[in-house]
């Protein structure tokens, strides 16, 4: 059970965390980050960017809604809560009063990436700490990048997207064939 800190007062203050990401699809490793991110806070607020600059796939309301069905399987799914967001992450994290952002990191190629960003967020907001958690065994490889590149040349995708999420994905890919 996650330790909540305390207040002044002494009174028990709980511990909100922020899991930020496209989640276009979300994949077995971003679920794998979110159950083991539930574990270490109180409420866990998963928010999807609306990084139009990415190109996503799937559209911001689809992305949120196929992420909250996903996450509404996990026995955490209480404490998690699917939001959209816009903008500076420190701003989404101060706005729903999250004291950590938990990143996930796959390599040490995504390594630099993300210290640069946890320096940047700490410069602008020392309040808010940035945690890092490792893909788990297994997970490393997988991004929605490669999970997309994947299906849309026909592979098996099924090791690393839900079944919800490979039907959502095939049939994008057929309705983008139409066209």
């Amino acid at each position: 059970m996650p330790q909540s800190g305390s207040s002044a007062t002494g009174a028990a203050v709980p511990r909100t965390a922020v899991y930020p990401g496209t989640f276009d699809p979300v994949t077995s490793g971003h679920i794998d980050i979110i159950r083991r991110a539930a574990r270490i806070c109180d409420t866990l607020i998963v928010g999807v960017a609306k990084n139009a600059v990415k190109g996503p796939l799937f559209s911001l309301t689809e992305r949120v809604a196929l992420l909250s069905a996903e996450v509404l399987l996990l026995p955490e799914s209480a404490r998690i809560t699917v939001v959209p967001f816009e903008g500076l992450l420190i701003n989404f994290a101060v706005e729903h009063k999250a004291a950590q952002i938990v990143r996930g990191l796959r390599a040490v190629s995504d390594f630099e990436y993300e210290f640069q960003m946890a320096g940047m967020n700490s410069k602008l907001n020392p309040a808010v700490e940035t945690v890092f958690l490792m893909a788990a065994d297994g997970q490393q490889f997988v991004s929605s990048r490669f999970v997309k590149e994947i299906g849309r040349l026909g592979g098996d995708i099924s090791r690393f997207v839900s079944p919800r999420i490979e039907a959502a994905l095939q049939k994008r890919f057929a309705e983008q064939q139409e066209d």
